[in-house]
């Protein structure tokens, strides 16, 4: 999946001109996320994703057969352009979002659903003097770049399996509009809204047969790490409220 906000500029990998590229040790490639405030997660990710980040639910769209579908994310700060976890040059947290770990290689899937492995060129990692090389003398490619594509595939895989059941909570109703309303230290209200949560009340009022579905297809503990990841929804305030006593001093 490439991400517009992310991937800058997304090309397809490939052997003849990017023979010679490399990656560069010494720069952090997840530098390329100051900017972002929120960020996709696959549901695979949620148990460990939510001990560190709220995990809230945007609105996607639809699917080709008109049904919407939503996409998880986790909250990286309270207002545009605001990276909280990002602090002093490293990534201030224990757990880093896949496709965050993946980057700058990406993928992308064609119309005939096969995958093509894309790296976003305008990464300041990239070095055709030294680094990691992508390819070898023969021009095949590296183990780093096969572990690199390996990566890549089991995320796509997790991003079909995640919008389906993204799709699912929403057939049942379980996902509405929510909105977190705080008072920063200096006394200034703070919204954020636009997102989905779990609605608790029809989460428990569910039928037995659906709720039996949810625990078996891992839906109902997806919804579970949700609840649970909303209480560092406090803790990301008081950074945010930290920053912005550091800027005004």
């Amino acid at each position: 999946m490439i991400i517009p906000e992310l991937h800058k500029k997304p090309v397809a990998l490939d052997r003849v001109g990017h023979r010679d590229l490399k990656v560069r040790r010494d720069r952090n490639p997840l530098e390329a996320a100051t900017g972002l405030n929120a960020f996709f997660l696959t549901a695979a990710e949620f148990i460990d994703a939510c001990r560190d980040y709220p995990i809230l639910f945007l609105p996607a769209g639809q699917d080709e057969q008109g049904k919407a579908l939503c996409a998880p994310v986790a909250a990286l700060g309270l207002q545009k352009g605001e990276n909280l976890f990002w602090r002093q040059g490293r990534w201030d947290a224990r757990y880093v979002p896949a496709m965050l770990r993946a980057y700058p290689f990406a993928g992308a899937p064609t119309p005939e659903r096969q995958l093509v492995v894309c790296i976003d060129e305008a990464s300041e990692v990239w070095s055709r003097e030294e680094g990691e090389p992508l390819f070898d003398a023969d021009g095949q490619p590296t183990p780093y770049l096969a572990g690199m594509r390996e990566f890549v595939e089991k995320i796509e895989i997790e991003i079909d399996r995640t919008r389906q059941a993204g799709r699912r909570l929403l057939e049942l109703g379980l996902l509405e509009p929510r909105r977190f309303d705080a008072t920063l230290p200096d006394g200034s209200p703070l919204t954020i809204d636009g997102f989905l949560g779990v609605n608790e009340e029809k989460l428990a009022k569910l039928p037995d047969d659906q709720t039996l579905e949810l625990a078996r297809n891992g839906l109902l503990a997806l919804l579970h790490f949700h609840l649970a990841s909303l209480r560092n929804m406090t803790r990301l305030l008081e950074v945010h409220a930290e920053k912005r006593a550091a800027e005004a001093a």
